[in-house]
């Protein structure tokens, strides 16, 4: 079905590219502030980092090495595509200044890398970091993405984010501010927030100059401490089932900034670190469900935003 009722990310690209581009991700190794003591130890309680890394991004390997073998799995079916070299796993901005932009030139000095995105927190993005940010997106496709999860500052705490709602606001205008693409993570169905707070969400991140926002389900991941206190209090918890969490989506876009992109509605972790919900559907499946649903309610990105 074709889309007509929300922003995709394909459209930015459109804008910048005359030919296809995919996504690399790249797991360079680092770590985040609260699993390293600086702010907290032990992670968000919801993370286990393999559950976003895929196979190619090994944490002792290369950026260039983890190119390479990402470009030859997609290139083989397409020769002409080009590349972003996404750095995903943990915290991308957390190391000293020489040695990132070390690692992000490494990257984009890599044949048919066109460009970058960084995800990180919104408490990791020192001024000359961000100043060397503002110089790199005069000559290249660049987005730097921060992990919001949530708005309200008591899921924050309790999921031991180790940051405030008022430090991401800043991070997101900071950037803005700059002249360089924003994108936003949310989470959706963290313990104790109700449906209500959920669609809340929308509102508040609406006001930021953001470019690109992505949500997701919650997921229960094997070896986590939100799995632990899933089995010790389920009551906590609103694990969605696939057709609830699709109306959830829409009516969280329906309030959401039209002028927003909305990169995606899921995350798929590997089966094997997965506990639920496992919905049994891929990406494009799901994707294709909501847009049936959109059809069906008639409605639209922005409907309800004031």
């Amino acid at each position: 079905m074709e889309n007509r009722f929300y922003k995709e990310f394909g459209e930015l690209l459109k804008q910048h590219f005359p030919y296809k581009v995919q996504k690399i991700s790249i797991n360079a190794g680092f770590t985040c502030p609260n699993r390293d003591g600086s702010k907290a130890v032990g992670g968000c309680t919801y993370c286990n980092n393999q559950s976003f890394s895929p196979g190619y991004g090994g944490k002792q390997r290369s950026v260039s090495d983890q190119l390479r073998d990402g470009i030859a799995f997609f290139s083989y079916k397409y020769p002409d595509m080009k590349y972003l070299a996404y750095f995903q796993s943990y915290t991308n901005t957390y190391d000293s200044i020489d040695k990132l932009i070390a690692l992000y030139e490494e990257a984009l000095s890599y044949p048919d890398v066109v460009g970058l995105i960084i995800g990180t927190r919104p408490d990791c993005m020192p001024d000359e970091l961000l100043d060397y940010f503002a110089e790199l997106n005069k000559r290249t496709f660049l987005i730097i993405e921060y992990g919001l999860e949530s708005t309200l500052d008591s899921t924050l705490e309790f999921i031991n984010r180790g940051h405030t709602h008022a430090e991401s606001e800043d991070a997101i205008r900071k950037t803005a501010s700059k002249g360089i693409y924003t994108g936003a993570h949310l989470i959706l169905g963290l313990p104790h927030e109700s449906r209500e707070q959920i669609l809340a969400h929308a509102n508040v991140v609406s006001k930021l100059p953001l470019t690109t926002l992505k949500i997701h389900q919650l997921q229960l991941i094997r070896g986590t401490v939100m799995a632990r206190q899933h089995r010790e209090h389920p009551e906590w918890f609103n694990l969605f089932k696939a057709d609830d969490y699709i109306d959830l989506c829409i009516d969280f876009a329906e309030r959401l900034n039209p002028g927003f992109i909305i990169e995606r509605f899921i995350s798929q972790s590997p089966k094997q670190l997965l506990i639920a919900p496992d919905w049994g559907l891929k990406n494009f499946e799901f994707t294709a469900k909501v847009l049936k649903r959109f059809a069906e309610r008639e409605t639209y990105q922005g409907r309800l935003f004031r």
